[in-house]
């Protein structure tokens, strides 16, 4: 329920709590979200951009109003840290179907760098580069369980609950079935 998603809320915080609103606020899959990079944020336009979901699809959402602050100020936390990796020699981010070649300073390049990074620094096991790679998904799913039991939500739920109920919350406020479809990004209607 929306109460339910918001005691949810109210029981995470940091990139958390961020990370947890545009899954819900977008529709986004976990995998989705953790694969944002700097460039798919288009505030001027308020969309969040998902490139190659499932299917191998790109699609846009409408960013929610109630995040676009709190994903400022996370990107601009974010953006210090790519400047202290680059200036320790590093900085770059895995970048996907052979961009590398290419376009070989792509990889430190802003846009690229992931939306939610790891906390600290890895050996790229491709290329042997030393990297910032994104969250790992155990760490929100953990968080999530976490919230669950905190805000005292007795249903099970998990990262993907949060993009069901941005469905079923869409369907209670009227929106078509076919928009749906689009906003989650489903080759078909009965998905």
């Amino acid at each position: 329920s929306r109460e339910e998603v918001k005691r949810l809320f109210s029981s995470l915080q940091g990139q958390y709590l961020l990370m947890a609103q545009i899954m819900y606020g977008c529709g986004l899959r976990l995998s989705e979200c953790l694969r944002l990079r700097v460039q798919d944020v288009d505030f001027e336009n308020d969309l969040i951009m998902v490139r190659s979901g499932k299917g191998d699809k790109d699609r846009s959402l409408m960013m929610p109003r109630t995040i676009r602050t709190s994903l400022e100020q996370h990107l601009v936390a974010i953006k210090d840290i790519h400047k202290k990796d680059i200036s320790i020699g590093h900085g770059d981010a895995s970048l996907p179907h052979a961009l590398d070649k290419k376009y070989p300073r792509a990889d430190k390049n802003w846009g690229w760098q992931w939306v939610f990074p790891a906390q600290k620094l890895s050996v790229d096991p491709q290329s042997g580069r030393i990297i910032r790679w994104h969250v790992h998904p155990s760490l929100i799913q953990r968080a999530m369980k976490e919230a669950v039991r905190n805000a005292g939500v007795i249903k099970m739920a998990s990262c993907h609950t949060l993009r069901h109920s941005f469905a079923t919350h869409l369907l209670e406020a009227g929106h078509t079935i076919r928009v749906i479809q689009e906003l989650l990004g489903h080759k078909h209607v009965n998905t």
